[in-house]
C-alpha cells in the first residue's frame, strides 16, 4: 500500500476560528480545537480526508491555486449554503464570475475562495458535500497525482484532468494552461501518509515519488515532522511517516 490522501491543509492566521467555519459550513465534526498551532474537522464517514488548519502568519498575497466547489442536492440548497457561510463569517466575492454561470464565489473569513455550485452538475454527482478541489495545474500534474494516490483518471480533455478515489468522493481537478505564476508557498496543499503497519518501506515511498516526478526538499528531513516535496507544478505536499 502506497502513500494516501490524509488531508487537504490550510495555512491560517487563527486555526480554530477557521476550523469552527468549515465545521459549521460542511457540518464536520470538529476533531481537533486548540487555542493555538493547529486545529482539524473530519468527514462524516471514513472513507474522506481531514481538513487541517496549521498556524501562519504569512498574509494571503494572491488568488489560492485551489479552491472548494460545494455541491447543493437540491435547488434550495445552494441559497442555504451560501447564507449559512454569510452567518458563519464568509463573504461574496468577485474573481470574474458571470451572473449566467450560476455557482456563487465566496471566501471564508481567512480570505481562501470558495465556490457553491447550483443542484444538477451532473459532474459532481455522487461526490458528496465538497464536489471537488479545483486546482490550477497542467495535464502532467493531474497524471502525476492519478499515479500517486492511485487514483483513475475521471476527465482528461483538453488538458483538463480529474481524478477520483476508486470509492468515491471529492474529486481533484486541474484546469490545465494557462497556469498562473507561482509566487511563494501556497496556503492549501495535500497532506499524504504512509499507513502503519504497511509494506511499504518509507524511503521505497519517496523513491517512488521522486521517480514520478516529486522533489524532495530540505524541510522535514529528520524523523520528528512530515517531509516537504514539490509536486511537477511546484505545489507543496507532505508525506507523515508511519508510526
Amino acid at each position: 500500500m502506497t502513500s494516501h490522501l490524509s488531508a487537504i491543509c490550510f495555512n491560517a492566521t487563527h486555526p480554530s476560528d477557521l476550523a469552527r467555519f468549515w465545521s459549521g459550513l460542511l457540518r464536520w465534526e470538529l476533531a481537533d480545537a486548540k487555542d493555538g498551532g493547529s486545529a482539524a474537522i473530519q468527514p462524516p464517514d471514513s472513507s474522506g480526508f481531514r481538513i487541517r488548519f496549521l498556524e501562519s502568519q504569512d498574509p494571503k498575497t494572491r488568488q489560492n491555486q485551489a479552491h472548494f466547489d460545494l455541491t447543493s442536492a437540491a435547488p434550495e440548497d445552494q441559497g442555504k449554503t451560501v447564507s449559512r457561510a454569510l452567518e458563519l463569517g464568509g463573504k461574496h466575492i468577485d474573481v470574474g464570475q458571470l451572473p449566467e454561470e450560476g455557482h456563487v464565489v465566496l471566501a471564508d473569513p481567512d480570505g481562501n475562495e470558495f465556490c457553491v455550485i447550483p443542484a444538477g452538475n451532473n459532474f459532481l454527482a455522487d461526490t458528496g458535500v465538497i464536489g471537488a478541489l479545483a486546482c490550477d495545474g497542467t495535464q502532467a500534474v493531474g497524471y502525476f497525482w492519478s499515479e500517486t494516490l492511485g487514483w483513475p483518471l475521471v476527465w482528461d480533455q483538453d488538458e483538463e484532468t480529474a481524478i477520483q478515489s476508486p470509492q468515491g468522493g471529492t474529486k481533484l481537478t486541474w484546469g490545465g494552461p494557462p497556469v498562473a505564476p507561482k509566487s511563494g508557498p501556497n496556503r492549501l496543499y495535500f497532506e499524504l501518509a504512509v499507513p502503519a503497519g504497511s509494506d511499504t518501506d518509507w524511503t521505497t515511498e519517496i523513491a517512488r515519488l521522486t521517480s514520478l516526478g516529486a522533489t524532495r526538499t530540505a524541510a522535514g528531513a529528520d524523523d520528528s515532522s512530515p517531509l516537504l516535496m514539490l509536486d511537477p507544478d511546484g505545489n507543496e505536499f507532505t508525506v507523515t511517516r508511519p508510526r
